[in-house]
């Protein structure tokens, strides 16, 4: 008697003899080769985009531009914690712009202003006591970076300021 895999008996079925192989002949016709593919364009024709791809830049394109005069706006209103909100929506975008650039549909322009919006944001003189919210801003300016440009390193992030140096106690 056998057992299954869970160690309880269970009944083997046998088919009897064994298949013959011995007239087959193994890889004797090569596979059949692919088609070669056609260029999704021409060689000279230009690329014009779909009016919804426009749209869709250009609305992330004026978003961008606007990016860091609304998270100001959210830190003068709010405080750090307009700020923390902020990053939620900017987040958001994020995932939008990510989702343009898969497709295949984000411009050169739309790439640059995003960019652009990063550096602005973290230009901005903002007083966050609180280094967490620093930390998550850096890390969504820095999400948003890494997919643009990935090779780049950026070295103007803001430093943490915690209340004791954790360097100041050796190990």
């Amino acid at each position: 008697m056998s057992f299954n895999a869970f160690g309880k008996p269970s009944e083997t079925v046998d088919f009897g003899g064994e298949v013959d192989y011995a007239a087959y002949e193994w890889f004797k016709d090569p596979p059949p080769r692919p088609e070669p593919q056609t260029p999704l364009q021409q060689p000279g024709q230009t690329y014009a985009p779909p009016p919804s791809v426009i749209e869709k830049n250009e609305m992330c394109q004026f978003a961008l531009e606007a990016a860091p005069n609304v998270l100001f706006g959210r830190y003068k209103q709010y405080g750090q914690l307009g700020v923390l909100a902020w990053c939620s929506e900017f987040g958001e975008m994020i995932d939008e712009l990510k989702r343009l650039g898969i497709a295949g549909d984000m411009f050169v322009a739309t790439r640059d202003t995003a960019l652009k919006a990063c550096q602005e944001i973290l230009r901005l003189q903002l007083e966050i006591k609180m280094q967490i919210i620093v930390i998550h801003l850096s890390s969504q300016v820095a999400r948003l970076r890494r997919f643009l440009d990935a090779d780049h390193v950026w070295e103007d992030y803001p430093e943490t300021r915690f209340p004791l140096d954790p360097n100041a106690f050796p190990l």
